[in-house]
């Protein structure tokens, strides 16, 4: 593309992909990005139904317009990608003029298209946002552990009142190195290490983690299918997204309540594998807990940077969680009314080698 083209790309308010001749996406928009839920990098190369999931049968007509050069419109279908819910879109799909092999897919849809704009714009805040925080970050770390040892070493020749300021100074001063942390470990994620891993082993170690320390005053309930082979991602990064969630999930029920961590089959969706035959879904993953639920403002933008519920939040921890799961190739979603909300996490199966 010329640089006047890849502006014009870039700028398109809809959600645009340009699949190859075995129907493997080729680019995508920034609209596509957010409404996949993931990169450009990551969505290279595959399929396109192991990433979007039309209500029309799509695939013959794929065939007939790399056969007959001409564009096709399918009007008011359902259009999902397992993060989100389906979008009622106008599907418009042409042969590429210099690639004949080669089409675009636009979706196109009033609703959608007003909350990609809106998201688009708070991404690209976000994003530098992000980088201007990691900046700050590395160069406030040593003045403040300069400041921290100082109030320590005051501290120990202090009594009283003045005593109760040096280890307000410290503790202050520790939260912050805590949050500058949180902030260089968003930046600095290291991609995924993957391998064929037991799903259950991950969330029971969450489990244990949580039992004996942030949700000691919660039941925690297990609804596990043993059937469940393995997945295909990094069991360290995996287990700090479970703990994330549940540790949420802990903190809005502080009354107590009840977690429950299900894992299933999504058994109403197939994808369709590179060699054209479809297989099932990957596997489920829900955390869900009884506490009062996402406050409504900002329920469509929790995996956002810096968009929190908390009163101290950082609006990181979903982040980085959305995040992990995209570079897994997988999908979050949520849904929250009071008294339930359920994080969802579709992640893939293991190749049969990788699994054995």
């Amino acid at each position: 593309m010329t640089a006047w083209t890849n502006s014009l790309w870039a700028s398109l308010p809809i959600p645009a992909l340009i699949l190859d001749a075995e129907d493997r996406i080729g680019d995508v928009n920034p609209a596509a990005e957010l409404f996949l839920n993931a990169s450009k990098k990551g969505l290279a190369g595959h399929p396109v139904w192991d990433k979007v999931f039309v209500d029309a049968p799509l695939e013959e007509a794929f065939t007939r317009i790399r056969s007959g050069h001409a564009p096709l419109f399918v009007n008011a279908v359902d259009v999902g990608t397992g993060s989100r819910k389906p979008v009622n879109c106008d599907v418009q799909i042409a042969p590429l003029a210099d690639k004949p092999d080669h089409v675009l897919v636009l979706l196109e849809s009033r609703e959608l298209a007003g909350r990609l704009g809106q998201a688009m714009s708070s991404k690209s805040a976000a994003k530098s946002a992000v980088g201007m925080a990691e900046m700050l970050a590395h160069e406030i770390k040593n003045p403040l552990a300069g400041i921290t040892g100082a109030a320590q070493l005051i501290s120990m020749n202090a009594t009283g009142e003045d005593r109760e300021l040096t280890d307000l100074i410290v503790g202050e001063t520790r939260r912050i190195l805590k949050l500058l942390e949180q902030v260089e470990e968003f930046g600095n994620l290291r991609p995924p290490d993957r391998r064929a891993v037991n799903i259950h082993d991950v969330l029971d170690r969450a489990r244990k983690s949580a039992m004996v320390g942030f949700a000691a005053h919660m039941t925690i309930e297990d609804d596990y299918d043993p059937s469940l082979p393995a997945t295909w991602g990094d069991p360290d990064q995996l287990q700090q997204v479970f703990l994330n969630l549940l540790k949420n999930a802990a903190e809005a029920c502080k009354s107590g309540g009840t977690l429950k961590i299900r894992t299933f089959y999504e058994l109403t969706l197939k994808v369709r594998r590179k060699d054209g035959s479809r297989g099932s879904v990957p596997l489920q993953i829900e955390i869900i807990d009884d506490g009062p639920g996402l406050p409504q403002p900002i329920a469509q933008d929790i995996f956002e940077p810096f968009v929190s519920g908390k009163e101290n939040g950082t609006g990181l921890g979903l982040a980085l969680v959305s995040k992990i799961i995209a570079d897994h190739d997988g999908w979050i979603a949520v849904e929250s009314v009071p008294g339930r909300t359920v994080f969802r996490i579709s992640l893939p199966i293991a190749p049969k080698e990788g699994a054995a």
